[in-house]
């Protein structure tokens, strides 16, 4: 996958942390939530609030969509919450208007998810987005729009979707291998569609899963009627989804366990200890199982009651583990890799070649210039310990990359980040969460001995 050329601007220094990391860090709400979230609200009827909703480019390219298509979102505070109440006035596909655009900019939740609600609009909409989006899987999704009875020019972005108000809906199968957003994208559509919508997966490795899992989770949750069927022998993985109407309703939206991926990494890579306050007890993000991967590399996590809670244990070990269902993990798993004291195999990481860069060409190559030793393999990396040092770093536009090389550099002198504001798409004022975390607030065990 190319990327963009761009000038970079002065690089930020990554912080060295002088010591054990000792923080509470409060994490902002869930990407793949919000904009879950976002879409459901906007193809019920009535009014929906989605409390503690994340504010990020991301989002924000997802709520600029639904209004494109004809649905009103506007922003609240939310007190004593990060982030901001999203007020959506759902009841899409009642309008005459286009043509008009959407800008996906590289947010694949809003290229995936947008156009199946497009088709039920009478709009002629144009799908585009920045350079690195033209590259990523959309064509299987198109496709299986067309047998699903949409109308759209073109098969892959640039593409204008032909919104007749109504789409017939029924059986179709996709090869999500690229990405599991590609089945999510149909389904979160599907109560609108005539006869409803049947998705067989048919391909390679479904990635990501547990995506799929809060998909089916979030549309029942509005009133969907779902049916799941996992794969068995000789038999491909099933989702059905009835025709009906959706229920507006109120949510809160969780943390985002992905984004504090880097933060729980601190802890390890200094010695410390860190706690994410709200940590849900029981949830469909895939983040969830990172607790467990920090442990494997010699850290301990445990839930308490007043949220997660890492700290590194005797050392940092190598970590030799199929990653396929918490990919977005993968990339501040590899920082901690480079800093143990044994090998690791990141493996079912294949589909990292098509997120916002190729992320494991980039982790081997970025993170080589500081002297680590990563062999990019059939489905993922290898990494042995060597020697590093500092370097200038490019995150190639990619947020998880940028806050990859913010762990190295905790623990690397001379790390230097191009493009650190990149970490916007997920992580508002990521720098400025980052200094304050080195600073404190001191967790109670400090005083405790």
């Amino acid at each position: 996958m190319t990327t963009a050329t761009r000038v970079p601007a002065d690089p930020w220094p990554a912080p060295r942390a002088s010591g054990p990391v000792r923080a509470v860090v409060r994490v902002p709400g869930s990407k793949s939530g919000t904009n879950r979230a976002l879409i459901l609200a906007a193809a019920a009827d009535g009014v929906s609030r989605l409390r503690g909703a994340l504010r990020s480019r991301d989002t924000l390219l997802m709520a600029g969509a639904l209004r494109t298509l004809g649905v009103g979102v506007d922003t609240e505070p939310s007190p004593g919450a990060t982030g901001a109440d999203w007020v959506v006035r759902g009841g899409l596909g009642h309008g005459d208007g286009g043509p008009v655009a959407v800008d996906c900019g590289n947010a694949g939740t809003v290229a995936r998810f947008t156009p199946a609600l497009a088709a039920l609009t009478r709009a002629d909409t144009r799908f585009d987005g920045d350079p690195q989006m033209r590259e990523r899987p959309l064509t299987p999704l198109l496709d299986a729009l067309r047998q699903l009875g949409a109308v759209i020019d073109g098969d892959a972005m640039p593409f204008t979707i032909h919104g007749k108000g109504r789409v017939p809906g029924g059986s179709v199968t996709v090869d999500a291998s690229g990405s599991s957003q590609l089945i999510s994208g149909l389904l979160l559509a599907a109560p609108g569609y005539d006869r409803g919508v049947e998705v067989s997966h048919v391909g390679g490795r479904l990635p990501s899963g547990p995506y799929l899992d809060m998909t089916v989770t979030d549309l029942r949750a509005a009133g969907a009627t779902v049916e799941a069927t996992p794969a068995s022998t000789g038999r491909p993985p099933v989702w059905r989804v009835a025709p009906g109407p959706l229920r507006a309703h109120d949510r809160a939206i969780e943390p985002d366990l992905n984004s504090a991926a880097p933060f729980l990494a601190a802890a390890v890579a200094t010695g410390g200890e860190v706690l994410i306050p709200d940590w849900p007890e029981v949830t469909t993000q895939p983040g969830r199982m990172l607790p467990a991967l920090l442990e494997q590399m010699g850290a301990h996590a445990e839930r308490t009651p007043a949220g997660m809670r890492v700290r590194a244990g005797d050392g940092l070990h190598g970590l030799d583990a199929d990653l396929g269902d918490v990919g977005e993990a993968a990339p501040v798993l590899t920082a901690l890799a480079v800093l143990a004291d044994s090998p690791s195999r990141l493996r079912g990481i294949a589909h990292l070649r098509l997120h916002e860069t190729d992320r494991l060409a980039a982790l081997a190559d970025q993170l080589g210039r500081l002297g680590a030793d990563i062999t990019v393999t059939e489905d993922g990396l290898a990494i042995r310990p060597a020697p590093l040092r500092g370097a200038r770093l490019d995150p190639l536009a990619d947020h998880r990359l940028a806050m990859t090389y913010a762990v190295v550099g905790l623990a690397v002198p001379g790390v230097t980040v191009d493009d650190i504001a990149t970490t916007g798409k997920t992580v508002p004022e990521f720098p400025a969460m980052w200094a304050a975390m080195l600073a404190g607030p001191h967790l109670a065990s400090d005083n405790t001995g």
